[in-house]
């Protein structure tokens, strides 16, 4: 009984010393320790998009303004391999990294801003067709930027289509604009 005692009483001591301890709010965010990757345009960063692959990606547009459905029969879509560099120009040209819709005219006008570089030799192109759908074949795993421009049929200002997909494991992705 008296170590129950004993114990009790040091438990009430320890709780009272504990009530007067300042409380500092919950521990700040933690910050990824690494460097941030450069922006800059490196060929080699590319490299590995150009290794054949077993991987599929089959997209189309869907995309409707008010009741207008807009059409990319004919238009080039490019596919362009994620760098450090490609994803910094895709955050200043479309205001994001991973999805955008714009007016085409806008991301033509941010073009000054962007990083300069060529990746003209890294990307791969192919057409949609009168369906609005389009794929790209015997891609790595990797990240990817599919890009295209579309119009409503009436005639039109055009819009600006940018998606981040993946493809890994053979497979194949479908996406949509």
């Amino acid at each position: 009984m008296v170590l129950r005692a004993r114990i009790l009483a040091s438990a009430a001591l320890l709780g009272s010393l504990t009530a007067c301890a300042p409380t500092l709010g919950p521990p700040p965010p933690r910050t990824s320790p690494g460097p941030a990757a450069s922006a800059d345009f490196h060929a080699a960063d590319f490299a590995w998009a150009q290794v054949p692959g077993r991987n599929t990606l089959t997209g189309r547009l869907t995309f409707r303004q008010g009741a207008t459905a807009y059409s990319c029969a004919n238009a080039s879509v490019i596919l362009t391999p994620e760098t450090p560099w490609s994803r910094r120009r895709m955050s200043v040209l479309y205001k994001s990294d991973t999805r955008s819709a714009l007016p085409s005219d806008e991301v033509r006008a941010r073009t000054p801003q962007a990083p300069p570089g060529d990746s003209g030799p890294y990307i791969k192109r192919t057409t949609c067709d009168a369906t609005n759908h389009f794929s790209f074949t015997g891609l790595p795993d990797g990240a990817w930027y599919a890009v295209t421009i579309a119009k409503p049929p009436g005639g039109g200002a055009s819009m600006a289509f940018m998606r981040r997909v993946t493809t890994r494991g053979g497979r194949v992705t479908t996406f949509d604009f």
